[in-house]
């Protein structure tokens, strides 16, 4: 990994390695200020290893919209994120302060006064809403702001700042003939449509001084009809470059293509590799290039055949923040996987702080760490090895706990096997095989098909009993069910579809599992009960499109707002709007959700000494509430 590793220079910033933890948006104080725990966020990635961190966009003004996440437009602001750069540069990390003039038609807190944009067209999350073409004054404000940004971020001695023109935010607006329909000097052809971005280069420029390293984050493609091609990006590289920038960071896509821009669990490793490459072929600078680069070898073959200079990580980072120092030290096996299911960013978008589904600890570093290994010897029982009761059996040994882990059947992962065993959900499959590295590790007493009886975990005398037994398919009450199979057995290979087959069920199981069959069978059907498919799934905007972009492109046909009234061996009747519709089929499976396994609870409540239930035991829900519930059950204990 030697070349990953390497001591750079961009400008007058020398880095250590070319490890780059991306930007993504904290939460601040109330008056946009970084709070402390963020702060300590930060300074867990730069002990971490990482040569480079990216801030998360820092709004310069918050006249034009409501904040969203940290801001960066007056003096005081200063004290806070020169405790940010003081505490990263202790482990030798250098600090980007990344810059925005705002979301533009992206803002998503205010759904009822109509946002900002170049011109007049729709906001992105509240389509009722025409946006108001920005004034060319306001324009020249939110320059002069943009530089006084700059001037606050090397007084609180950031070491470069980046200025965020991509994601399909206000200057990615700007610079977007499908957003910017004006007829003044920002509107027009592309170089007209990038004065706004080159406006605030120059200002950067002479309030942070002659010499101080300036990044710009944009797309040179946006991945949907209408948006930015390729071409037109390339030439934006070149602008970009004319304008003495110091490294061009490459995004690609947008809001309207999200999965493109913020990889999800669906997306193939090193997926925006050709753009970046594309990019670098037509510039002299330094390009930084991310899209789920986190498996080492492939980080260190981006950077050692050309494709990019700087690898970016960002979702990863959350995951382990010492990806850096686990790749140096060759301990692949011990990072902890980003499994791409974008709780993080739902989380931001939901009102709360930032979560990782595999990482408790993330944003709450102090907080939520685990009590130093107590003199006192604690014994803990676990009843399930899928990935709340590997959660908690893993706190519990780094808490010196006695531990044993009981799993009923031959292998540790519970659902975790049929959620990742298809090939395009490998993140997953690397979470069972990180979790049971840490099992092995940590010298954990794991007893595989053994059946746990209450009448064994009461003579067992444990001190804490976690209840972790996952949740077991529902069975629709449907004439013909025995015609019908579960979809955690397709899932897993115990059984093999025909030619044609028929999901029932429209969620993310039935999604998943249409798009699995479609790999071997020739007609692929899903059936739902209400107006549309994942109608009430719980996950971000961007695994949505990715997931619903797959099923279109593999042909699997929909059929919303229908009741199965029966299954035969030749097929499915439903019943759509008063009429009965008849789907032939060889195959037909089940995936109308799970229920609670959590039979054991009352048979062992008050009769041993703590029991504790969590993950799907509680209620069928998701990995990050099984791993997180897991984990703060053992950290509590006193």
């Amino acid at each position: 990994m030697s070349v990953l590793f390497e001591k750079t220079r961009i400008g007058t910033m020398k880095l250590k390695n070319r490890i780059v933890m991306g930007p993504m948006s904290t939460t601040g104080e109330s008056d946009g200020a970084y709070s402390m725990e963020a702060i300590r966020y930060f300074t867990e990635r730069a002990k971490g290893g990482c040569g480079l961190i990216i801030t998360g966009a820092n709004l310069v003004t918050t006249e034009y919209e409501p904040r969203s996440s940290t801001e960066l437009s007056n003096y005081h602001h200063a004290e806070r994120l020169n405790m940010l750069v003081e505490r990263c540069h202790h482990y030798g990390a250098r600090v980007c302060v990344q810059l925005s003039p705002g979301l533009g038609r992206q803002q998503f807190i205010d759904p009822l006064t109509s946002p900002y944009s170049a011109g007049s067209c729709s906001a992105f999350w509240f389509p009722s809403l025409t946006c108001k073409p920005i004034p060319t004054w306001d324009i020249g404000s939110l320059v002069r702001k943009i530089g006084y940004a700059a001037s606050l971020a090397r007084m609180a001695g950031a070491d470069a700042i980046e200025l965020l023109a991509s994601g399909g935010y206000l200057l990615d607006q700007f610079q977007t003939s499908l957003w910017n329909t004006r007829s003044d000097e920002y509107g027009g052809g592309l170089r007209n449509r990038m004065r706004f971005t080159l406006e605030c280069i120059e200002a950067i420029r002479e309030s942070a001084g002659p010499g101080f390293p300036i990044l710009v984050k944009f797309a040179p493609c946006h991945g949907f009809e209408g948006g930015r091609t390729l071409e037109e990006g390339l030439e934006m590289a070149r602008i970009l470059e004319e304008a003495e920038v110091n490294a061009l960071h490459v995004d690609v896509g947008c809001h309207e293509a999200w999965y493109r821009s913020i990889s999800t669990v669906y997306q193939e490793d090193g997926h925006q590799l050709p753009i970046t490459q594309a990019v670098k072929n037509v510039v002299n600078l330094p390009v930084f290039g991310q899209g789920k680069l986190f498996d080492p070898a492939l980080a260190q073959d981006a950077v050692a055949t050309g494709k990019l200079d700087y690898v970016v990580l960002a979702h990863q980072m959350l995951a382990d923040p010492e990806w850096a120092n686990k790749v140096r030290e060759g301990r692949f096996s011990e990072i902890a996987p980003c499994i791409g299911c974008n709780e993080c960013l739902l989380s931001g978008f939901s009102g709360k702080h930032l979560r990782c589904a595999v990482n408790p600890l993330c944003y709450t570093e102090e907080e939520y760490a685990l009590p130093a290994p107590s003199s006192t010897k604690r014994s803990v029982l676990v009843i399930g090895g899928g990935p709340g009761g590997m959660s908690a059996a893993i706190a519990a040994a780094k808490r010196g706990f006695s531990v044993e882990l009981w799993e009923k059947s031959d292998r540790l992962g519970g659902n975790l096997w049929a959620a990742g065993l298809p090939g395009f959900k490998k993140d997953v499959f690397r979470l069972i095989s990180y979790m049971q590295h840490q099992i092995e590790r940590l010298d954990i007493a794991v007893s595989l098909s053994k059946e746990a009886k209450a009448e064994d975990v009461i003579a067992g005398n444990y001190d804490k009993v976690i209840l972790a037994a996952g949740s077991k398919p529902v069975i629709p009450r449907i004439p013909g069910s025995e015609y019908a199979s579960f979809a955690a057995d397709y899932l897993l290979g115990r059984k093999k579809p025909g030619a044609r087959v028929v999901v029932i069920g429209g969620g993310l199981v039935g999604c998943e599992t249409a798009l699995f069959m479609s790999e071997t069978a020739e007609e692929v059907t899903i059936v739902e009960m209400l107006g549309d498919i994942l109608a009430i799934a719980d996950h971000c905007l961007n695994n949505d499109q990715a997931l619903r972009a797959m099923l279109t492109d593999r042909g699997i046909r929909i059929v919303p707002g229908v009741w199965v009234t029966d299954i035969t061996k030749d097929g499915v009747i439903c019943e759509k709007g008063g009429e009965t519709l008849a789907l032939a089929c060889d195959t037909v499976i089940f995936a109308a959700g799970y229920r609670a396994n959590n039979e054991l609870e009352q048979s062992l409540d008050g009769k041993v000494k703590d029991l504790c239930v969590i993950g799907d035991a509680e209620a069928p829900r998701k990995i990050m509430n099984a791993i997180h519930e897991g984990y703060h059950a053992i950290r509590i204990m006193e």
